[in-house]
């Protein structure tokens, strides 16, 4: 039988991080490393190609000081002091790309040490800052960290927009900084169409991943950590047809599921849709925010275009924020605010994301502004339209709304994203609002979204813009080539930055992965499918990845055929349309191209894969084991 399928088995990258991290740890017990001779790996766990370990020891317990020297002058320098100890492992982030990095460790007694590391080039279609207009005495030791919402990757940029930290894997969604300094993001790992990964990971700026939560019902766009650890995570139910429209809450060490909120329970599926709403997708909630002073949830729907908000033990309904045409007369009077105040400059919000609770109990968001309006006849061209950062105060009381405070309305199609984006609430006054989703084509805001846009064509143009603004003075701009899910301004050291060894550890599980009853009659061939099909079977620890090209309609399925059991999953070839698409990172170049995840959960034993494609079978070659 010729090879045309191609199998590739992985570790997972916990794994590969534990075995690189035992051999490091290894190579520095073999001889005594001290300030003089430090023992340096770049890159120790795989995926950050800006950051290294230094490790060495001294007689004494000492805290030493790490500083990465700036390229041009000493104010640009970047230092960290660690906590005392006589044997030193200390991170150093945020180097300089393609550069001789000078690195001086230093000890409280005055001894010193100057080392150089040396890193290579980036990928060459990392996205690239464009113009940036700050200072380094405003952004301090931050850094503004971009999420991905496509096949970019995360990418940090300093004051000079020079990258100073990025990922190699293509970690989705928010980033955000954790109580114990780790940062906590979406897997890389697909698992569903069109950008579920399997659960959520917590890592360090290292890249070392400690925990990945894997969720039945996957990880979507948002998550939110609570003051005892646990986390709140947006997913769904897949055994149900519709998506987006669940939340969780997760024990921070098991990964267990402790409750459930089921949106549907509070909202009806039909009613008051946004431009881009269909049955299966009619929420899609791309936030979820807690507020202590009112022990409430807040969830961002973008394809009902509502802010809702509900009481976090009960689950009960408590108040919608948005334009009430189209929902029932009875919800419009329990629910639903009135404008008042500066009416005549107020609007709605529609398409949001990232919508948050201000300690003074106000309602923040991105307003997309998709369509901008609830009737097909008053929908707005994406040229016409604009996209905000809007704050809202609210009073629950009189059931009244009031806009306080906007900024994007004025910049019009320049800063319009019809998709993604976020506002990060600093300080009454200090905004910073992210548009990440800018896409134009032949000069003006297409109507698409970016992650369907083509980039190499030349008419086209994807750009993220993030905005820090104080009391009105806009202190704060960057420009990216290529469109990003969110900003995050972040130190890049934190106080608990000391790496901490050990092998990461899987939690949760995926869930059983359905199978389709019927199996069509197909004549079972000795051979491999034809190599147009570009069969590519990827392996890890808790699952397999199908990959193939199909045209359109055509019958095919997977079989996995063991010695006590078959298992059978249907390939969807039909034409599949998706009307929200937050982060293109498993979008093929072409569509005829698909991906099917299988989760080893509820398999047992090791399975021949073979492949019905019209009426034959054919036999893959390919075998995996599920303990």
């Amino acid at each position: 039988m010729s090879n045309k399928v191609r199998y590739e088995s992985y570790d997972h990258l916990i794994t590969r991080q534990a075995n690189a991290e035992n051999q490091f740890l290894t190579d520095f017990e073999k001889q005594t490393y001290t300030i003089d001779t430090p023992f340096v790996v770049h890159n120790p766990y795989l995926i950050n190609p800006l950051c290294a370990l230094v490790m060495f020891k001294t007689t004494q317990k000492v805290a030493p000081t790490v500083t990465v020297c700036g390229k041009r002058f000493e104010r640009e320098n970047l230092p960290h002091t660690f906590a005392a100890d006589t044997v030193h492992k200390l991170p150093v982030l945020g180097l300089y790309e393609d550069f001789a990095n000078q690195v001086t460790i230093s000890l409280p007694d005055g001894t010193s040490k100057q080392i150089t590391i040396q890193t290579g080039k980036l990928p060459e279609d990392v996205c690239r800052c464009l113009n940036v207009m700050t200072s380094a005495d405003y952004l301090e030791d931050n850094f503004m960290f971009l999420t991905p919402a496509g096949k970019n990757l995360p990418t940090a940029y300093d004051y000079k927009g020079d990258i100073r930290w990025m990922l190699t894997e293509n970690t989705m969604f928010d980033i955000k900084r954790a109580a114990n300094g780790n940062i906590l993001t979406g897997s890389s790992r697909f698992c569903r169409m069109p950008y579920n990964s399997t659960g959520l990971i917590e890592l360090d700026m290292l890249g070392k991943i400690y925990k990945e939560y894997r969720l039945p019902g996957n990880y979507h766009h948002d998550h939110f950590e609570m003051e005892d650890g646990n986390l709140l995570v947006l997913t769904q139910d897949f055994t149900r047809d519709t998506v987006e429209d669940m939340c969780v809450l997760i024990d921070r060490n098991t990964g267990d599921i402790l409750k459930t909120w089921d949106y549907k329970t509070f909202l009806p599926q039909d009613v008051a849709g946004s431009g881009s709403q269909d049955a299966h997708d009619w929420f899609h909630n791309n936030s979820v925010w807690y507020d202590k002073p009112t022990h409430s949830l807040t969830f961002s729907g973008r394809h009902q275009d509502a802010v809702v908000n509900i009481d976090f033990d009960s689950g009960r309904l408590n108040w919608i924020v948005g334009d009430p045409e189209g929902w029932p007369e009875e919800m419009v009077k329990k629910y639903f605010f009135t404008p008042v105040g500066d009416v005549k400059n107020f609007d709605w919000q529609y398409e949001q994301h990232a919508a948050l609770i201000t300690p003074e109990g106000d309602v923040m968001c991105f307003d997309n502004g998709q369509y901008r309006a609830k009737n097909k006849d008053n929908y707005i061209k994406n040229r016409d339209n604009f996209s905000r950062g809007v704050r809202f105060r609210i009073d629950t009381e009189k059931m009244e709304i009031e806009q306080v405070w906007q900024y994007g309305k004025e910049r019009g199609q320049e800063f319009f994203s019809p998709y993604i984006c976020n506002v990060e609430y600093y300080a009454d006054g200090h905004y910073l609002i992210h548009s990440g989703g800018i896409g134009f084509k032949d000069g003006w805001a297409d109507d698409g979204l970016g992650a369907f846009l083509d980039p190499k064509d030349p008419a086209v143009e994807l750009r993220s813009v993030t905005v820090e603004e104080k009391d009105g003075v806009v202190l704060y701009e960057l420009e990216t080539q290529g469109n990003f899910y969110r900003a995050e301004k972040l130190p890049i050291y934190h106080d608990k930055d000391n790496v901490r060894f050990g092998a990461g550890q899987l939690l949760g599980q995926l869930d059983v992965t359905p199978e389709f009853d019927t199996v069509p009659d197909a004549q079972e061939v000795n051979e491999q499918p034809d190599a147009w099909h570009n069969v590519v079977i990827e392996e890890d620890e808790d699952r397999m990845v199908f990959h193939g090209r199909f045209e359109r309609g055509t019958l095919a399925m997977i079989c996995l055929e063991g010695d006590a059991d078959s298992h059978h999953y249907f390939l969807n070839t039909s034409a599949v349309v998706h009307l929200a698409m937050c982060s293109g990172a498993f979008l093929e170049d072409d569509d005829r191209e698909l991906k099917l995840n299988i989760s080893k959960q509820g398999l047992k034993g090791k399975y021949q894969i073979k492949l019905i494609i019209n009426d034959k079978k054919f036999d893959t070659g390919v075998s995996i084991f599920c303990p």
